[in-house]
């Protein structure tokens, strides 16, 4: 059996370096955010053009066209997220019936919503990545292209950190450094192996 722990953390947590540690310890990471990158140069590429005519540009999503038509219209995300999140559900799907048949004993889901589209129910244990406000907002202002306005943007869609806590099962806090992060990763391998029969690598 394929224990999946779905992982997830607010922009600027440290989620993605938080994946590379499962990662080296050999744990497989589904991606979410990668997922539809490739669906924007993919299968997702057609209905997006449909319903935002002009934002495929050589046969791919742009994805800085998009941005300006859907962030900040309510109804214009939910087009948006009910043709994604079925495509994203899909390779989700494909890449847990790979780890079963491969007898994988834990697997992680990574995606940034994860609790806001209600997919943690079909995760047997959720972590969320963690820092403090002033680190987050430090980390993301650093970002290429990112001003204290499109930061706020992005943050007020995301459920608030102090709400993600509450939920979590497992807390990786990213603010102690990369050592002190992939020591907490190994913690919550070790604190699975008795569920999922793994041993530590």
């Amino acid at each position: 059996m394929t224990f999946v722990l779905g992982l997830t953390g607010s922009i600027g947590m440290g989620k993605s370096t938080t994946a590379d540690f499962f990662r080296k310890h050999g744990v497989p990471v589904h991606d979410s955010d990668a997922t539809v990158h490739e669906l924007y140069r993919g299968k997702a590429a057609d209905p997006v053009e449909r319903a935002f005519p002009g934002v495929v540009v050589d046969g791919a999503v742009d994805r800085d066209k998009l941005g300006a038509r859907v962030i900040g219209d309510a109804q214009a995300m939910k087009r948006l997220e009910a043709i994604v999140h079925p495509l994203v559900w899909e390779a989700e799907q494909a890449f847990l019936a790979q780890a079963r048949q491969k007898a994988t004993p834990l697997a992680v889901i990574d995606s940034p919503l994860l609790l806001e589209t209600g997919q943690a129910g079909r995760c047997d244990a959720v972590l969320v990545v963690s820092a403090p406000p002033e680190v987050q907002r430090a980390r993301v202002l650093s970002r290429p292209g990112m001003t204290p306005e499109k930061f706020e943007r992005i943050h007020v869609k995301q459920m608030p950190d102090a709400e993600k806590r509450r939920r979590a099962h497992f807390i990786v806090d990213s603010s102690g450094g990369l050592d002190a992060a992939e020591r907490q990763v190994g913690d919550v391998i070790r604190a699975l192996a008795g569920r999922t029969g793994r041993g530590e690598a």
